[in-house]
């Protein structure tokens, strides 16, 4: 299959998603809309992380810490200063923040770049560790954000958190940035720079012996990803409207959580990060039922909190033992290979 005709059929698939998505805006009720967003927002998510733990080969555990960056700045550059006002009751919230309104497009990027300028000043030190060196290092660094954000009661409002967040994160919001992610990170992946970030995933040795500079290219990737985990964590933060420092919003779990995605994927495949994506976040509605009382074979079951989690505590380990490359492996979507797919259905 030609080039053109690959960069006309994707032209055209464009149009036909939108207007997916516009239907199922004007069709399906708040909550399923809502959950459609969610697939966006993990989505970039899982992208931005498969960018850094996929094709870079480095094992980041930080990542949690980016998202919260994001939602955080977001959330303090949109919440006017009358709602500020009220929110900030301990503390007075500093000077300029608490007279700064910015639209939301604006809010997200300079997130998006707070927490790339994080990564920068993390990964500086970070990447010349390796292996699961640098992973306790990332986690430690993103343990030391939610810690900052719990005790910086005239920035982040402590405990209490940022409540009553602008409701901006829709369908149109979250799949109109996960189309800048996976368009970025796919330009990344296919460029000079992308072929020498697999080159050292796969041998880091053998790279540096051809003259790749691994700690630039990496920082690099480091960087990149955490821009987009920021932009996430701006979309994050107005889905949910209510952020606060706690472990399971913005803690380890969501770094687990992302990791789920991307293994669940392919570790290395952008198309797997976002079927990973969509894939937890209805499983994460779906499986509710599990926390709450239900009858089962005549037994009366009293549900418990976090049982979710233990089921995608189990899932995880299931497939790294069973079904390493997940869905994807490292392959990604094409053309030549939804046309063989269709081929090989014609056969059966």
């Amino acid at each position: 299959m030609s080039k053109k005709t690959k960069t006309l059929l994707t032209l055209s698939a464009l149009p036909v998603i939108a207007l997916l998505l516009f239907l199922s805006q004007e069709l399906l009720n708040s909550y399923y809309s809502r959950i459609i967003t969610l697939i966006g927002i993990y989505g970039i998510m899982a992208v931005s992380l498969t960018l850094v733990n996929g094709i870079s080969g480095v094992f980041s555990l930080g990542h949690a810490g980016f998202i919260a960056l994001g939602a955080y700045t977001s959330a303090l550059l949109t919440l006017s200063p009358q709602q500020k006002e009220m929110t900030f009751l301990i503390e007075k919230l500093i000077w300029p923040l608490n007279s700064i309104q910015i639209p939301f497009f604006w809010a997200t990027i300079i997130a998006g770049l707070v927490a790339a300028l994080f990564a920068f000043f993390i990964g500086w030190p970070s990447l010349r560790l390796t292996g699961d060196y640098f992973a306790i290092a990332t986690l430690g660094f993103s343990e030391i954000i939610r810690i900052f954000a719990l005790n910086l009661n005239s920035i982040t409002n402590g405990a209490l958190g940022l409540k009553a967040l602008p409701d901006y994160s829709n369908v149109w919001w979250a799949w109109g940035w996960l189309l800048v992610t996976v368009a970025c990170v796919m330009s990344l992946s296919y460029s000079t720079f992308g072929r020498a970030l697999r080159a050292i995933r796969e041998d880091r040795v053998a790279a540096q012996a051809m003259g790749i500079n691994v700690f630039k290219h990496q920082l690099m990737a480091f960087v990149v990803g955490g821009f987009f985990a920021g932009i996430s964590g701006s979309l994050y933060g107005h889905w949910l409207s209510t952020i606060d420092p706690r472990t399971n919003t913005f803690g380890i779990l969501l770094t687990f959580n992302v990791l789920i995605m991307i293994v669940l994927g392919g570790l290395g495949s952008i198309t797997g990060a976002i079927i990973g994506g969509a894939l937890f976040a209805f499983l994460s509605e779906w499986l509710r039922f599990l926390e709450g009382p239900m009858n089962l074979f005549g037994f009366k079951i009293v549900g418990m909190s976090g049982m979710r989690m233990l089921v995608f505590s189990g899932l995880f380990v299931i497939i790294m033992i069973f079904w390493p490359r997940g869905i994807m492996g490292r392959s990604e979507f094409s053309w030549e290979g939804l046309v063989s797919l269709f081929r090989r259905g014609e056969k059966k």
